[in-house]
């Protein structure tokens, strides 16, 4: 009787809460250690030790943060940085002059600026597109764009993008599609096999999860050369994930799928709680069967919606109001941690945004549903 090992084909849920089985073959710690040398020693022959040489490349546990997020993007490789903002403008730093970009004309406000930025200084070509018109990135994309950068949701009116359709699109011209998953990260929609080229995610967020680091990822479908050229940038400018962080960044992952999940389940209930209430005007939240992205989203996000809504008030007052009223929630920048916040978004994105003036953008934690209720109804009173 063969008594071997039949070997499992384990969930994504698993070998991230395991951090893909990472036993130390010599201590059987079951956490990854964390290794903080800035440099490495060579042979003899003056060669570097495993791929080592400065920290400024990489290390160990770069190395380690780095395989744990490919396996759950299902990509072929995965980098780290030390910023969200850092590995978006390293994708940037790639595009020449005359070079043309297209992406949506609400996102991440970084990216916006960042791309308006070298349209003014490097003439690169950028057009910003309505993604709530159907042929509009159709429309938008032409022979020489070179790049289409998404979200799906769409921070912060959470717009529905199709992932495999955009793809299409891009790839039609012989472009690139990078997909910003922060709000929507592998353990909800994998965006690689969905076409995209490469998946970019604020890690400071949910994959982070807890407020404590600040850090940014990209993962690609293929490790080819334009990958290798990334990774040059990110070597010649620093840009790395420091050692600590990559750390802390493994111990967010393992609890990924939980905290996605409860966050998710508390923005469901909240959403359905406010959705038809007399002193707001409107709830934005996929998860809504009234959310005009819904089937899209239901089709490319399978474990949650995310804890991500907004709410547009009567008035800007309002608005503001709530958020300086709430006891629960924080009024703070940032997504996806274990605590609920909430900010009045045009104050943050600046003078190119065109977000309403109305719009608080809530992030979900993982506290008691009923809490965070009624403390938006607490507010909602206060300000009458």
């Amino acid at each position: 009787m063969d008594r071997s090992p039949r070997q499992l084909k384990l969930a994504p849920a698993t070998r991230a809460a395991q951090a893909l089985r990472h036993i130390d073959e010599k201590t059987g710690a079951v956490t990854p250690a964390i290794e903080l040398s800035s440099t490495y020693a060579r042979d003899d022959q003056g060669e570097g030790r495993q791929d080592y040489i400065y920290a400024r490349s990489g290390g160990p546990t770069i190395k380690t943060t780095e395989a744990l997020l490919a396996d759950l993007d299902g990509g072929e490789d995965a980098m780290v940085f030390a910023s969200g903002m850092a590995a978006i403008v390293t994708v940037l730093e790639t595009l020449r002059a005359g070079d043309h970009v297209v992406a949506p004309n609400v996102m991440y406000h970084g990216v916006i600026n960042w791309l308006l930025h070298i349209e003014q200084t490097r003439g690169v070509k950028v057009t910003l597109f309505d993604a709530t018109m159907p042929a509009a990135l159709s429309d938008a994309v032409r022979a020489e764009t070179k790049l289409v950068w998404i979200e799906s949701p769409i921070n912060p009116n959470w717009d529905v993008i199709d992932i495999a359709e955009a793809a299409k699109i891009t790839h039609s011209v012989g472009a690139r599609l990078v997909v910003d998953s922060t709000v929507a990260p592998a353990c909800t929609t994998k965006a690689l096999s969905l076409g995209a080229d490469l998946v970019f995610q604020s890690a400071t967020k949910y994959l982070g999860g807890h407020s404590d680091i600040t850090a940014g990822v990209l993962t690609c479908a293929k490790a080819d050369e334009f990958w290798a050229e990334l990774q040059n940038i990110r070597t010649l400018t620093g840009n790395v994930m420091a050692a600590f962080e990559a750390w802390l960044l493994v111990r967010g992952i393992r609890t990924l799928f939980l905290r996605y999940e409860r966050a998710s389940s508390n923005a469901l209930r909240i959403a359905q709680h406010f959705e038809n209430h007399p002193k707001i005007d409107k709830v934005i939240y996929p998860g809504l069967p009234s959310h005009p992205g819904h089937a899209i989203a239901r089709k490319q996000m399978k474990n949650g919606f995310s804890g991500m809504i907004s709410l547009l008030m009567k008035n800007r007052q309002t608005a503001h109001d709530i958020s300086r009223f709430v006891q629960v929630f924080i009024n703070a920048t940032s997504l996806g941690g274990v605590e609920s916040l909430i900010e009045h978004r045009i104050k943050v994105e600046g003078p190119n945004s065109i977000v309403p003036d109305t719009l608080l953008r809530l992030s979900i934690g993982i506290e008691d549903a009923d809490d965070l209720i009624a403390d938006i109804e607490q507010a909602l009173e206060r300000a009458g």
